[in-house]
């Protein structure tokens, strides 16, 4: 997925901008940049962080970087952020989402004699396709618009100027941007908790499709918000830390809420309740405190050296990494039947050896309720799941197999409480060796959020949502 930080103050901004960066790791595994603006012009440093912490290959370049103005990301994909000389001046761009339709987008700047220089394989970098179409136009906010009218997917940009940084969330609004200030600063963040710690408070949420510029005195609107918005769901599910509001909704409420209604439409008899660390021990609290049953937890997360950032592309490094931080506590396992709640089942894989530990620790049954429903759709508008094909979803694993390898009637799985709902969810039960499993109802999920059902994009789930 990614997340950015950008700052403008009337002091140096680079600690700031560091560490507001840095609490973005959790979003991004793959690279990171920050880029500043000063006297000498813009100055930029990237880095792959597949095998390492953002900081840690950082700190030697802070001695480098100095300035009132910059921009920071972590990402899953492209190098940035990328810095552009145009005839709207120089800048540096971040962005944060996906394009669908790049390559189209792409073979229309080399018709008219485009270039680009930052490829990989043969494919377009898509934050520098970004900057080049808004350099087609007669200012940064018309070239946004331009983009954000263009693009088939999503995409929330940071734009850094000699004179301050434009703040542009997605059209439908599908990844957040937040605005913070504090005496002599601004900042603009993809996340509400890297605020709080820098003497940062929230100032505004911009909304879908609206622009701001930010100097070190505020920020004015050079385009008011749109009248839809489509925010990710996986958001306050999974994606985003606890510690952060979207909508000016929190994230730790909603998986707590999303506990209390797994709970509700529970009647199964249990010992203990537990939450697969770290985003599923929200879900489990709130499951447990409905419940009045006791939360325990019976794996610890080892984070001195696996922790959560640390995330490589490749399936099976992904795999040990997921093995290797969750020690298992057979005092509190032996004998128990143990109710655990995560946030989803995405391939199920590591939760299968899981349950077979848990087993072979003592315990006399391991059910799972996991707070929203089977993953059946490829995300279309973040890059969720990139790395994984369809096919590899625990849910769709299923459905071929009940269909005899056909892709079809998905949409008819997808409806909680149907026959071949009920079925698909049996299928995956027996195959993770579970006693029992429940999926979360959409419903639910759009209650704890608190939004509307058409505000949220829940594609993943239902393949609804606005292309």
């Amino acid at each position: 997925m990614g997340g950015f930080f950008g700052v403008v103050s009337k002091e140096d901004c680079v600690n700031d901008l560091f560490y507001g960066t840095d609490y973005h790791s959790h979003l991004g595994t793959k690279r990171a940049g920050l880029s500043v603006n000063n006297s000498k012009g813009h100055i930029r440093f990237i880095h792959n962080i597949e095998n390492n912490y953002f900081r840690t290959k950082f700190e030697d370049n802070l001695p480098y970087l100095n300035g009132h103005k910059g921009i920071g990301v972590i990402s899953d994909n492209d190098s940035q952020p990328l810095i552009i000389g145009s005839h709207l001046g120089t800048f540096s761009i971040a962005t944060v989402g996906k394009i669908n339709n790049i390559e189209e987008l792409a073979k229309k700047a080399y018709s008219k004699k485009m270039h680009f220089s930052e490829t990989s394989g043969g494919t377009t970098n898509p934050t520098e396709l970004i900057g080049m179409l808004i350099c087609e136009k007669g200012s940064f906010e018309e070239g946004i618009i331009s983009v954000q009218n263009a693009i088939k997917g999503s995409c929330s940009m940071l734009l850094l100027t000699k004179h301050g940084i434009y703040a542009a969330r997605d059209k439908l609004g599908r990844t957040p941007i937040v605005i913070g200030k504090k005496k002599r600063a601004y900042a603009a963040s993809s996340e509400t908790c890297a605020l709080p710690n820098l003497g940062f408070e929230i100032d505004k949420y911009l909304g879908p499709g609206e622009i701001v510029f930010i100097t070190a005195d505020g920020h004015e609107q050079r385009k008011k918000p749109g009248d839809r918005m489509q925010i990710c769901s996986f958001l306050w599910v999974y994606y985003g830390y606890p510690a952060s509001d979207y909508e000016e909704i929190n994230v730790e409420t909603v998986r707590y809420r999303c506990g209390r209604a797994l709970a509700r439409n529970d009647n199964i008899n249990i010992d203990v309740v537990a939450g697969i660390p770290d985003s599923g021990i929200g879900h489990a609290l709130g499951y447990a405190n409905e419940k009045h049953i006791p939360y325990i937890r019976p794996f610890v997360k080892y984070t001195p050296t696996w922790p959560r950032s640390f995330m490589p592309q490749e399936q099976s490094l992904r795999d040990l990494v997921a093995k290797m931080k969750l020690i298992p506590v057979k005092a509190l396992i032996e004998g128990k039947k143990i109710l655990f709640c995560d946030d989803s089942i995405v391939r199920g894989t590591q939760l299968q050896e899981n349950v077979q530990i848990l087993f072979d620790y003592g315990a006399l049954e391991v059910h799972m309720r996991t707070a929203c429903p089977a993953l059946l759709y490829p995300c279309e508008f973040l890059n969720f799941s990139t790395s994984r094909s369809t096919l590899d979803l625990a849910g769709r694993k299923a459905i071929a197999e009940l269909e005899g390898g056909a892709e079809k009637r998905i949409d008819e799985y997808a409806m909680a409480g149907s026959e071949k709902n009920g079925a698909m969810v049996d299928k995956i039960r027996r195959r993770l060796r579970l006693t029992s499993l429940t999926y979360q109802k959409l419903e639910d999920v759009v209650e704890a959020i608190g939004l509307p059902k058409d505000k949220l994009c829940t594609h993943c789930w239902d393949g609804s949502g606005y292309f």
